[in-house]
């Protein structure tokens, strides 16, 4: 095993214990595991945000970093790192708990789910759009300007403050 695959396996095995470990509250709480997999979902979502939130920010800094650099080659492992070890297991525990908790609550026939759904469905395509990103960035091919990466940073928020109004406020 390579030290750089060891960061990987270790989110994979929290990942499972994550996994493991909600299913075997689901079955010892019952009906009161609702609240639970809310809270674990939410600590979920805020992991993938702020994962979201700084991957771009990498990504400004790196276009200034002269390819092969010690510091170009530091971004890489750090972007790598944020969107392995932190913002896919994050988005995947969001998706699979979100999707349970609305079953649960009966929310698929509610419009403002719809909406919300919706939006997420945005915001997991921006984060394809970034692990793409972070591929070109570790093979040096990223055409894109530091300006760019400026306006693409806003997306994540401006797709997050919809979601918290469309689940929070229930407006239809």
């Amino acid at each position: 095993m390579t030290p750089s695959s060891q960061p990987a396996v270790r989110a994979a095995v929290a990942l499972a214990v994550t996994v493991a470990a909600i299913g075997l509250a689901m079955l010892v709480l019952g009906d009161r595991a609702y609240e639970w997999v809310k809270a674990v979902h939410v600590i979920a979502i805020i992991s993938w945000m702020a994962g979201m939130l700084y991957l771009p920010r990498l990504f400004i800094y790196h276009c200034d970093a002269p390819k092969g650099s010690q510091q170009s080659e530091t971004f890489k492992v750090m972007e790598q790192r944020l969107l392995r070890i932190i913002m896919n297991p994050a988005m995947v525990i969001a998706w699979v708990l979100g999707v349970w908790l609305a079953w649960k609550a009966q929310f698929f026939t509610s419009g403002w789910f719809h909406a919300k759904l919706t939006l997420a469905l945005l915001l997991s395509g921006v984060h394809g759009y970034f692990s793409a990103a972070v591929r070109a960035f570790a093979e040096d091919r990223n055409t894109k300007p530091t300006r760019h990466w400026r306006i693409v940073n806003e997306a994540p928020t401006l797709l997050m403050i919809g979601i918290v109004i469309l689940v929070i406020v229930k407006p239809f």
